[in-house]
């Protein structure tokens, strides 16, 4: 990715977080923009939106900013000038669900015994 599309990421992900803090009010559930990816001709771009919460009210939310997306679209482009503007696209980001199903299998397998050396029984406790 070059240095101009991971700097229209950022200011993407920025503003777009800001205008749903502003705009949208969400029950029950925590709502953020985790990333942007953008594609290289600029024409859309991926929003991945984390949520803290019931995972039913976190896709509603997803499907709440998709169904808002010119409004979102038209705000942001307010204050980001690109020569195109691209579509939004929201989904669910599942990179910290994923992250946390490793480090519980990472702790699951710390409560495992194993042995100090090479080649030596695992000690029982």
């Amino acid at each position: 990715m070059s240095q101009r599309i991971a700097r229209i990421n950022e200011l993407l992900k920025r503003e777009i977080s800001d205008c749903v803090k502003k705009h949208f009010e969400f029950n029950d559930i925590l709502v953020t923009i985790h990333d942007v990816e953008t594609a290289i001709d600029l024409k859309t771009a991926e929003v991945y939106v984390g949520t803290i919460g019931d995972p039913e009210k976190g896709r509603e939310a997803v499907r709440k900013l998709n169904a808002k997306r010119g409004l979102i679209q038209g705000i942001v482009m307010k204050r980001v000038v690109l020569r195109c503007t691209p579509i939004l696209h929201f989904q669910i980001d599942e990179s910290i669900e994923r992250g946390v199903r490793v480090l519980n299998i990472l702790d699951e397998i710390g409560d495992i015994d194993l042995p100090d050396e090479p080649g030596e029984a695992p000690r029982n406790s």
